[in-house]
């Protein structure tokens, strides 16, 4: 058994980032280790974790478009990594893992100066922004996908598969095996932002193009934004749609374990839950990513028979009522789909990468 160290992890931002750093830090901190959480003004998601870890709030900043934006952007960042300098100092940790997105940059590039050890874990099948800057000084890439794309010829050796920590709660659900649906067909539908309102805008009208046999056994469970809500529920409601609407679900597990099938983007975090605990899933891609990050993730699990990708363009009522319909009728489908996601899942993420951590620190 190591010694305990001290390891800071650097994330903030969306739960895509969030998600794997709390997974880790639940890993090490069971193993002894000491763990500080430099996070974005988001962080407070982080809470979940008690009192196990130090959390600490840096400025951070996305570059948006304009020189005005640029320049506020880069200030914040300078603030942000004279803030982990000091943050850094005081703890003085043995190692540093970011795992990028922009709240991830001032604490790792920051370690990078002090000459810290610092290893940067990808989710998605591309390498983000943060980490393509901060690859060169980094000891280690952890990647949760074989051939990530974006990393420079000369990074290829840092890399290491590890794959993408999903927390613990949700890796449990994968000892719950699948049942295909008998009668009703329950659906789990995730997306309370902005980018996810197309959900709340096609599902309700493809329902209603069902068969009124089929949709007497549909049982929707959808994720929405707040002010989408009321509006969804009358949308179901008129359709005499059995549904449950909330702009939050605070048991998730218990929703992917009862769950027949799931629809929601495909952000690295999301296709990585889906693959742990087994169920057939149809992801949307979210189009605004340039380099379609969305689509690749969503192809580990596609090409191997447990999804179904439909670009948003083809994400039509009409498209998606024929999709559900073959589903109802031909419920092997889902079946085969669901031991095929589960073939792709990475149940041992956290462990492998606190053990790539591990290493580093013992040489």
């Amino acid at each position: 058994m190591p010694s305990a160290k001290t390891i800071v992890l650097a994330a903030g931002g969306t739960g895509g980032h969030l998600f794997p750093a709390e997974a880790l830090a639940l890993e090490l901190v069971g193993r002894g280790h000491k763990v500080v959480i430099l996070t974005d003004k988001r962080g407070h998601a982080f809470k979940s974790l008690g009192t196990t870890v130090n959390i600490h709030t840096v400025k951070a900043a996305t570059l948006k478009p304009g020189i005005v934006s640029k320049l506020l952007a880069v200030a914040d960042m300078g603030i942000g990594i004279l803030q982990s300098f000091q943050l850094l100092k005081k703890y003085k940790p043995d190692v540093i893992v970011g795992f990028g997105g922009y709240p991830s940059f001032p604490g790792v590039f920051a370690g990078q100066l002090l000459k810290i050890p610092t290893i940067l874990h990808e989710q998605n099948a591309v390498l983000g922004k943060a980490n393509v800057w901060l690859a060169d000084r980094a000891v280690q890439i952890a990647t949760s996908l074989p051939d990530t794309k974006g990393v420079k010829p000369a990074n290829q050796n840092k890399i290491k598969v590890t794959g993408n920590p999903v927390r613990a709660s949700i890796v449990a659900v994968r000892d719950s095996a699948y049942e295909k649906p008998a009668a009703d067909l329950k659906i789990f539908i995730t997306g309370g932002s902005q980018a996810a309102k197309v959900f709340a805008d096609v599902i309700p009208d493809a329902v209603q193009k069902l068969p009124h046999e089929l949709q007497k056994r549909l049982f929707v469970v959808h994720q929405v934004r707040e002010d989408g809500v009321a509006e969804t529920e009358r949308k179901y409601r008129m359709a005499g749609i059995r549904s449950e609407i909330k702009s939050f679900f605070a048991d998730m597990p218990e929703r992917l374990k009862t769950c027949h099938l799931f629809i929601g983007r495909a952000g690295a975090s999301t296709v990585a839950e889906i693959a742990a605990v087994g169920r057939p899933a149809i992801f949307v891609p979210y189009p605004g990513h340039v380099d379609m990050q969305q689509k690749f993730n969503a192809e580990v699990i596609s090409n191997k028979g447990g999804a179904w990708v439909m670009l948003q363009d083809n994400f039509t009522a009409e498209s998606l009522a024929a999709r559900l319909q073959e589903f109802m009728q031909n419920p092997q489908t889902l079946e085969i789909a669901a031991a095929a996601a589960k073939s792709c899942g990475q149940p041992d993420a956290a462990r492998n990468l606190a053990d790539l951590v591990e290493n580093q620190i013992n040489g």
